[in-house]
C-alpha cells in the first residue's frame, strides 16, 4: 500500500504483522528493555521494515537508533520516515539528494474519538471536512486529516527541529486525486516553499498518507551522496 502514495524513487517496506525472532541490533534492543510486548514487535517490526527498504538503497544493515524527539537516526545522506498502527508498519527512505524530507502515517480507518477533530483542526479545515462528507461516506475524513497532519510534521521536523502544533499548517484533501496539500503557517527559512504535498490512500482497513519533500537544487547541492 504505502508504494501507491510515495515516488517510485522513494524505497519503502510494510508489513502486515510481526515475524516472530526478526532481530534487533544491541543498540536498538536497549531502547526497549522495559517496553510491553506490543511496543517492542512495534518497534522490531517497523525497523525490519526499514532495513528492508534501505536495501534497495545500497545501505547495509546499521542500527536504527532515537534521535531528537524520538524521530529516527538515518544514515548520512538519507532521510526517511517509519509509522506503526494496529496490523500495519512501514518506513520509507530516499537519498537527500532527491527528497528533503519524507513523512509518512498509518491509521486505522475509523472515526476519531469525539472532540479531537475540533483539537486538531483549523476553522477552515472543519468547513472542508463537513463539505467532504457530504461528497462520501466511505472515508473518515477526519482521521484522513489527522493522518495527513502527521505526515507533515514527521516531514517537517527534520527540516527544522521545531515542533509543528496541528493548527500550523493548513490542509485541503483532494478527494478524487488522491492528494493533499499543506500550507504552512509556521514561517521557517528552512522550507522556503512554505508547503508540502502529499497523497492518501484508504482501502484494507486503513488510512495512509505521505508527503515526499523535493530537494531543491541548493538543498541537494549541500547534501552528502
Amino acid at each position: 500500500m504505502i508504494d501507491e502514495v510515495l515516488p517510485s524513487d522513494v524505497r519503502s517496506a510494510e508489513a502486515f504483522h510481526d515475524e516472530p525472532g526478526t532481530p534487533l541490533f544491541p543498540e536498538e534492543q536497549a531502547l526497549i528493555t522495559k517496553a510491553v510486548p506490543k511496543r517492542r514487535n512495534e518497534f522490531t517490526t517497523v525497523r525490519h521494515c526499514a532495513r528492508k527498504a534501505l536495501a534497495e538503497l545500497g545501505h547495509p544493515p546499521v542500527p536504527l537508533l532515537k534521535g531528537e524527539r524520538g524521530a529516527p537516526r538515518w544514515p548520512t545522506g538519507i532521510t526517511g520516515s517509519m509509522t506503526h498502527c494496529a496490523g500495519y508498519r512501514a518506513a520509507a527512505v530516499a537519498r537527500r539528494t532527491d527528497f528533503a524530507s519524507i513523512g509518512i502515517d498509518a491509521e486505522p480507518a475509523g472515526a476519531l474519538p469525539d472532540g479531537v477533530l475540533d483539537t486538531i483542526a483549523r476553522p477552515e479545515e472543519l468547513v472542508r471536512i463537513r463539505r467532504l462528507e457530504t461528497t462520501s461516506t466511505t472515508v473518515h475524513w477526519d482521521r484522513l486529516l489527522f493522518s495527513a497532519k502527521e505526515s507533515v510534521y514527521k516531514a517537517w521536523f527534520p527540516l527544522t527541529h521545531r515542533w509543528l502544533d496541528f493548527d500550523e499548517a493548513s490542509i485541503d484533501i483532494n478527494p478524487v486525486a488522491g492528494t493533499f496539500h499543506a500550507q504552512l503557517l509556521a514561517p521557517a527559512p528552512e522550507v522556503p516553499r512554505q508547503e508540502f504535498h502529499g497523497r492518501w490512500s484508504s482501502r484494507n482497513g486503513l488510512l495512509i498518507t505521505a508527503i515526499a519533500h523535493p530537494s531543491t537544487p541548493a538543498e541537494a547541492a549541500g547534501q552528502p551522496a
